[in-house]
């Protein structure tokens, strides 16, 4: 039971970190003006992905200095996601052992 729990943590982790990513892309792509937010799909892809990321991100942007137009909180994310990852197989392991 707490196996399938834990798997299922360690996958929803697994999609936080794609977003992420795809959150990050999208951005430097409205960012140079490759795609625009004039678009009805892109300008509610844009909302969507920046409301689930941003609670994400909020805590780390306020530990982090400011780096001017850099922004090294997805990085922050997807490291902190890839060691929660790595903790819930670890736990795991533990439990198939015992």
């Amino acid at each position: 039971m707490l196996d399938s729990v834990l798997s299922i943590v360690a996958w929803l982790c697994t999609i936080l970190i794609w977003i992420v990513i795809i959150q990050a892309v999208l951005s430097l792509l409205v960012a140079f003006n490759v795609i625009n937010t004039y678009n009805d799909f892109v300008r509610q892809l844009v909302y969507a992905l920046d409301r689930i990321t941003e609670p994400l991100y909020r805590p780390i942007r306020r530990i982090l200095p400011d780096f001017g137009g850099i922004d090294f909180s997805p990085f922050v994310v997807i490291i902190l996601l890839n060691i929660v990852i790595m903790l819930i197989r670890g736990l795991q392991t533990e439990l198939l052992v015992t």
